[in-house]
């Protein structure tokens, strides 16, 4: 009996497969099959040698591991030249024929893989007649219109494909649950507008293993492309995770946000605890002109007022796309502020890319875009944007994530964001950053001293930003760090405002400077009033500073 192996390569070590799994799950008591996992950084002669020894491996493929697979293949088949190799994934179901060119690869799966997989292991090695099975032989002949392999997902009912895990090891992944297939919409720079055929799955065995996985996981995210599509769905399983969660966990769901029904919004408002749930929300772009191109629907207001009303309770991931249809470089500041301006949680600044089978890619010369040809297949240049400007957007988003996604400069960013253009200030950040330091290499002091350098070359005048910049700085740390603004107090004159403050230095460790703002109105509401105030930050050495006013100590 032949053995196969299901593998693919995760991105990151805390990822986890779930396709893999569910097609050694209904297949593994037909066929002599095993599954296992690496991961994109992986030692590839390691992970060649652990798939030497089957007569079949089988690569789930995607956008982010296609370049690292296919040199696992090529090392595999040096070491074992019988051995045959199937690729099946989103990334091998489309334009397709140079992969199956290559001459590490066997097969192709194209499309949904359950019933052309079991067709395939039934079978093997007499393959011919599988549905959407692409050989050797095959492929320079023109193949006929796919066959509708759409897998029936009531078959799923009563199967959890996490039962072949180690249950301690789920602890430590982000484990991934779906609840349908398919998307109602057709956002045509996106795979998922390629299936508008929206499937659910079992109700009960969708809470069967969610529970498996609130019990043995931490983080659990649903692959629903707008998991709110269904407002009566929609609460019951969060009633249902209220009321079986376990401490520790976190539920990530991607939402779309102007169509959320109220009801959606009072349950979670009355009922959901906050910090339990994560709403990623694709905003892309702000600029009507640019949705209407990618077939896109958005309501930028009602998107707006959602997160303004549930990011008290919820985590919110909003992302942006720069390289759209009809966006310049001027309209992509502005859809850049506009979304700033909702402080979530994390903002991403992702950049345009041609996936294979998406009409973006397949009308690419319409707009002149050129895009890089190998994976991830990211925009190069088009009408409306330059391969300068495009650099210039890169420099924001490394600037975003260094201050304001990894929570270095909240305060600083907040307040310019509500006096100036935020764009504007990370872009001339980031060139400051490039200029004088390195993306890749780099240490603490270096994020704050660029910075606080780059602030006082062209806002020198402005006392409240410089003045947040020190907060943040000292903030971020639960040791009190290194003066790098050189406004501490001399020895003296700091042990006479301690004891004037009647500060406790047995339990604590402090920083403390004058500022011409009103701490406490700053610090919860976010609101500039002018005070004479002295800022003190109080460390712990455990646990995040906590941050003082001076006047409410000395009440």
């Amino acid at each position: 009996m032949p053995k196969f192996l299901l593998t693919t390569l995760n991105a990151k070590y805390i990822h986890l497969n779930l396709a893999i799994r569910i097609l050694y799950d209904l297949n593994h008591d037909k066929a002599n099959i095993d599954w296992s996992e690496h991961t994109i950084k992986s030692d590839f002669d390691e992970v060649a040698e652990s798939c030497a020894s089957y007569d079949v491996v089988c690569f789930s493929c995607y956008i982010w591991n296609i370049s690292q697979t296919l040199a696992v293949c090529e090392i595999l088949k040096k070491k074992n030249p019988d051995v045959k190799i199937l690729l099946g994934g989103p990334e091998v179901s489309y334009e397709w024929e140079k992969v199956i060119e290559h001459p590490a690869v066997d097969y192709l799966i194209l499309g949904e893989g359950e019933i052309p997989f079991q067709n395939f292991v039934a079978n093997y090695p007499q393959v011919k007649g599988v549905p959407n099975l692409v050989t050797k032989d095959n492929y320079n002949k023109l193949l006929p219109t796919p066959i509708d392999c759409n897998f029936s997902v009531a078959s799923l009912a009563n199967r959890n494909p996490y039962q072949y895990d180690a249950p301690e090891e789920l602890r430590n992944k982000v484990c991934y649950i779906e609840t349908s297939r398919g998307c109602p919409y057709k956002c045509e720079y996106c795979l998922a507008s390629l299936d508008n055929n929206v499937r659910d799955l079992p109700v009960d065995t969708v809470k069967s293993n969610l529970k498996y996985l609130m019990e043995h996981g931490r983080t659990i995210k649903f692959l629903d492309r707008t998991f709110n599509v269904k407002k009566d769905f929609t609460i019951d399983l969060f009633q249902f995770i209220l009321d079986n969660y376990q401490p520790g966990n976190v539920f990530q769901f991607e939402i779309t946000a102007d169509i959320i029904h109220r009801d959606i919004i009072s349950f979670i408002q009355e009922k959901v605890p906050a910090g339990l749930f994560r709403f990623e929300i694709g905003i892309q772009t702000t600029n009507q002109e640019s949705n209407k191109e990618v077939g896109r629907k958005q309501d930028f207001a009602k998107t707006s007022d959602v997160v303004n009303q549930l990011k008290n309770k919820i985590e919110m991931h909003l992302d942006l796309i720069v390289g759209l249809p009809f966006e310049y470089f001027s309209d992509l500041k502005h859809s850049f502020d506009e979304t700033f301006a909702l402080y979530p949680d994390e903002l991403q600044l992702g950049f345009l890319k041609f996936l294979k089978g998406t009409p973006l890619r397949i009308n690419h010369e319409k707009y002149g875009y050129k895009f890089d040809e190998n994976a991830p297949y990211e925009i190069i240049e088009s009408e409306f944007i330059t391969p300068a400007e495009l650099h210039k957007a890169t420099l924001v988003e490394k600037a975003l994530d260094i201050y304001w996604n990894k929570k270095r400069a909240i305060n600083t960013l907040r307040y310019v964001s509500s006096t100036r253009s935020i764009f504007d200030f990370l872009l001339g950040l980031g060139e400051y950053f490039e200029q004088h330091y390195e993306f890749h290499k780099h240490v603490l002091l270096d994020i704050y001293e660029a910075l606080y350098k780059y602030a006082l070359s062209q806002h020198a005048d402005d006392m409240v930003l410089l003045q947040l910049i020190y907060l943040d700085y000292y903030s971020y740390n639960k040791i009190k760090p290194k003066d790098l603004f050189a406004i501490d107090l001399e020895r003296k004159e700091h042990n006479k405002a301690i004891s004037n403050l009647s500060l406790d230095i047995h339990n604590y460790r402090y920083s403390f400077f004058p500022v011409s703002f009103n701490i406490d109105r700053w610090t919860n509401c976010y609101e500039i009033v002018e005070d004479n105030d002295v800022l003190i930050v109080q460390f712990t050495g455990r646990d995040k500073p906590a941050v003082l006013s001076g006047k409410e100590i000395t009440k």
